[in-house]
Parts: structure tokens; C-alpha cells; sequence
């Protein structure tokens, strides 16, 4: 009788706990797209491209982040939202116009080096979003337009 006690009590707690933290809900407020700033539209990407850059890293990096029903339920929330806060921290391809030439060189090397490894787009955005998983030809095809869109900018590193 006691361990159905303390069953039940623990069950009451979890609950309670799960009901109370829907009401911290996270902020899903975007910025408007600016085109004169955007990297799809900056660097005049073809149709191919934009629609694999959209479909597999706009969600967590650009400030238009789409917010499927999943983001409506916490903690799964919280999670999410911290995920596309450091996405957009790290490469916000909405403010890809402000970056300075030096940024946007080192972010091309990244966006390579990251599909290469196999890093992006992550395993766990992947899951629920099976349409962003990357083919061995959008991996290819995306690595060569970064190589060639960095060599675009001439970037010369000082010495």
C-alpha cells in the first residue's frame, strides 16, 4: 500500500509539473525577410539550391523558422527554440549582407566542412523533418556552390 502511495504521489507530481511548465512558452516572433541582407537572394542562388537551403537549414539558420505543432508542447519546446537560437547565432543567413567579408568566407568553409562531416543537417532535426536529410548528391551539389560562392569573394586572409 505505501509504494502505491509513493506511486501515485510521484505520478501527481510529474503531472502537476508537465501542466504548470505549458504556460512558459517560447517566443516564436520572426523578423521579416529582408531581402537586401538574405543569402539566397544576395548571392542570386538558383532555384535547386534555395530549395535545399530552405528545406534543410532556414529553420535554424535564418530568422524565418517555421514552428511545426511540436513547438506548442514544453519542454520538447524549449529544446527546440535553444536549437534554433544557436543555429542563427552561429550562421543567420537572413543577415548575410552584414557579415564582413572575413565572416562570410569562414562561414562558406564551415557550411562545406559541416555536410562533409555529416554534421549538419543534425540527426535530430532530421527526425521529425525526414524531407531536410541530405542525398549524397544535394551533399555534393551544395559543397561545390559553397566552395565556388567563397571563391567568389576573394578573400584574401591577412598575414
Amino acid at each position: 500500500m505505501k509504494k502505491y502511495f509513493t506511486l501515485n504521489r510521484i505520478f501527481q507530481f510529474t503531472l502537476g509539473t508537465l501542466i504548470i511548465i505549458q504556460f512558459f512558452r517560447i517566443d516564436k516572433t520572426t523578423k521579416p525577410l529582408n531581402p537586401d541582407t538574405d543569402f539566397i537572394t544576395v548571392t542570386q542562388t538558383n532555384t535547386e539550391i534555395s530549395t535545399i537551403l530552405k528545406t534543410s537549414c532556414y529553420d535554424c539558420h535564418s530568422s524565418q523558422p517555421t514552428y511545426p505543432w511540436y513547438t506548442n508542447i514544453a519542454p520538447v519546446s524549449w529544446w527546440i527554440k535553444h536549437h534554433i537560437n544557436e543555429g542563427s547565432k552561429h550562421l543567420n543567413f537572413s543577415d548575410w549582407q552584414t557579415y564582413s567579408l572575413k565572416r562570410k568566407d569562414h562561414k562558406l568553409e564551415e557550411c562545406v566542412e559541416m555536410i562533409e562531416e555529416g554534421e549538419m543537417p543534425m540527426d535530430s532535426y532530421t527526425w521529425m523533418h525526414s524531407e531536410a536529410k541530405l542525398s549524397n548528391t544535394q551533399k555534393q551539389l551544395l559543397i561545390d556552390w559553397f566552395k565556388a560562392e567563397r571563391s567568389k569573394l576573394n578573400y584574401v586572409p591577412e598575414n
